[in-house]
């Protein structure tokens, strides 16, 4: 979930009224947000730096600031002017603002050349006039680009914001794809020119900015727009150009956004001009931009328009578990920033929902939004009509009480990666021949994390192998699943549930695991045969084997119900010197599901 910091005192002012902070964290609350922290900007920055107390210096601020948590989907609540709002709506002290698009006049235009569908294909455009900034618009307007850039542009991989003194510049702009050696012009914040190509070595070492490079470095081609006089106002989705720089002074914001996405570019170009349209000389009224496409064809950006729906009265109260008439779910809507209006005698109500909330885009978001505005520590608990008795899975209760009696012999549990490496998974512990047996990644991110594994033993050596500095004797365990290439499954892999143990110490401890082997099978009730020759088909035995994993002459597989569960040895030296572990080792894997059935011999997985 996003944070957002915003200053107390300005949020307060907003809001019109001063809260505690525990009078804050409930309204919260009741609205689907969530009070995280209350800092200051000087106590921040000493956390960051991991300063003690009195050790941060410099002209910082002590303002009371408060860190909201915020749901991932609500990009309008991104900034200090939309929670202010949505609040002052929830609680009934403010209307839903009606965004319009400005009628007649002179409307700015953006042409776009078609070499840009070979890099960031999408731009879309509008202009907010007779902006008023102050400080803490200003800074807020800045924060709420970087917000959105951080979640719903993706790091600026789906959209970039460009926001301009539209001053400064002079239409029609055009946006284009060119070699970056002929892309020449002052960035932000610098005082000479640079090509583009020059630009990406010096911002190689900006902490801000060298995480954006590779989205255009090594395309042939960057993405640059240019007003009428050949101004670069900016290079998307690296930075902007000095020339039309946003002041506080600046009274006509021009604000472009490229995309890859032209969906979440509308979406990030609503938020910013639903957000600080208020600050117009008229408020909530945009000035709408004309793109002109490489088709030549034209539409015209910002689209305001309210999405509608219909939604019944008892489905709303079905979905939800209460009780409410159609009156009072239009009231409840009313305070979610949707309008509503009754249809008909029969509870159908049609929901119209403004650019602002992009969060709705099915009618169980509207059930959502009436459960919030309702509350729902005012939804009653019901006993379901059916009585219906719930119980832990059997083979997840066999595995807690293995885990228990483990634990109780002297055995640390351990829980590892689902997920490693080709080598560590067949080659260290020298079963390559396995490999078609697993399950491959399609795409790692990382060596580490190749296929899924089809053995907790290597899992359990590499944990060993990291607390080397463990005394001795060593024992862990392990109880989890391993994932097996399966032609009987519709997935084509299966899950199977094993249990590792492993033993290390200055001598090799092969005792040790034949005795846990021998304790679990005492506490399961499965009996031995010593004959190894499965006679009993209820009970356990070992046979000879000749895993390479294992020492020769020191190993043996464990059988039950005519099928082989698992294998027990002292683990191969060159297991051993493949993980770096310096002391001996044994170790037991077995497959547990087998011992899961009911008293019939029935399996319960």
């Amino acid at each position: 979930m996003p944070t957002v910091s915003v200053g107390r005192d300005n949020l307060f002012e907003e809001l019109g009224r001063v809260y505690t902070d525990e009078e804050f964290e409930d309204l919260c609350f009741e609205f689907g947000i969530e009070l995280d922290d209350v800092t200051t900007e000087k106590e921040m920055v000493r956390k960051e730096l991991g300063l003690a107390e009195g050790e941060v210096e410099g002209e910082l601020d002590d303002e009371i600031i408060y860190k909201i948590d915020i749901p991932a989907n609500r990009y309008d609540l991104l900034c200090l002017e939309g929670i202010s709002r949505a609040l002052r709506i929830f609680q009934s002290k403010q209307e839903t603002p009606t965004f319009k698009v400005a009628q007649g006049g002179e409307v700015q235009t953006m042409r776009v050349k078609p070499e840009t569908a070979l890099i960031r294909p999408h731009v879309v455009c509008a202009t907010l006039r007779g902006v008023t900034f102050t400080k803490e618009s200003y800074k807020s307007f800045i924060d709420l680009q970087d917000k959105l850039h951080q979640n719903l542009c993706r790091q600026r991989t789906l959209v970039a914001i460009g926001t301009h003194d539209l001053d400064t510049l002079k239409g029609p702009f055009r946006y284009e794809a060119l070699p970056p050696e002929k892309i020449i012009f002052t960035p932000l914040k610098q005082t000479k020119d640079f090509t583009a190509r020059d630009l990406m070595e010096f911002y190689k070492t900006d902490q801000k900015l060298k995480q954006y490079l590779h989205i255009i470095e090594d395309s042939p081609v960057f993405p640059v727009i240019y007003d009428s006089n050949d101004v670069v106002l900016s290079l998307p989705p690296i930075i902007n150009g000095a020339h039309s720089a946003i002041t506080l002074e600046t009274k006509n914001v021009f604000i472009e956004c490229t995309a890859t996405d032209h969906t979440k570019a509308n979406v990030v170009l609503n938020t910013v001009v639903t957000m600080f349209s208020q600050y117009c000389s008229e408020p909530f009224v945009v000035e709408p931009v004309r793109v002109v496409d490489q088709f030549d064809q034209e539409r015209v950006y910002p689209d305001l328009g309210l999405k509608e729906f219909r939604v019944n009265e008892r489905e709303v109260c079905k979905a939800i578990g209460a009780e409410i008439g159609a009156e009072k779910i239009a009231s409840l809507l009313r305070r979610m920033q949707l309008s509503v209006e009754p249809e008909g005698t029969t509870g159908d109500l049609v929901v119209r929902v403004p650019p602002t909330r992009s969060d709705i885009l099915h009618a169980c978001d509207i059930y959502e939004d009436v459960a919030i505005a309702w509350g729902y520590n005012n939804i009653l608990k019901q006993v379901p009509q059916c009585m219906t008795a719930g119980k832990e899975f059997p083979l997840n209760q066999l595995s807690d009480l293995l885990r228990g009696e483990l634990a109780m012999i002297g055995f640390t549990e351990i829980l590892t990666w689902a997920l490693c490496s080709n080598e560590e998974n067949f080659v260290a512990v020298r079963r390559e021949h396995e490999k078609a047996t697993a399950v491959a990644v399609g795409n790692p991110k990382t060596a580490d994390f190749e296929v899924c594994r089809t053995s907790l033993l290597p899992c359990a050596l590499k944990t060993l192998a990291a607390n080397k500095d463990a005394p001795v004797p060593v024992k862990l365990f392990e109880v989890s699943d391993v994932v097996l290439v399966s032609d009987e499954h519709e997935t084509g892999a299966k899950n199977e549930r094993r249990l590792v143990a492993l033993y290390s110490g200055k001598e090799s401890g092969f005792e040790a695991v034949h005795g846990t082997l021998n304790r679990i099978m005492q506490v399961l009730g499965v009996p031995v045969d010593l004959s190894g020759e499965g006679a009993d088909p209820n009970a356990y035995y070992w046979k000879e084997s000749k895993e390479k994993t294992f020492f020769p002459d020191r190993q043996a597989t464990v059988w039950f119900k005519g099928q082989q569960i698992g294998v027990f040895g002292v683990v191969h030296p060159e297991v051993l010197k493949a993980f770096d572990i310096v002391y001996p080792c044994s170790a037991l894997e077995i497959n547990i599901e087998p011992f899961c059935y009911d008293q019939f011999g029935n399996s319960l997985v």
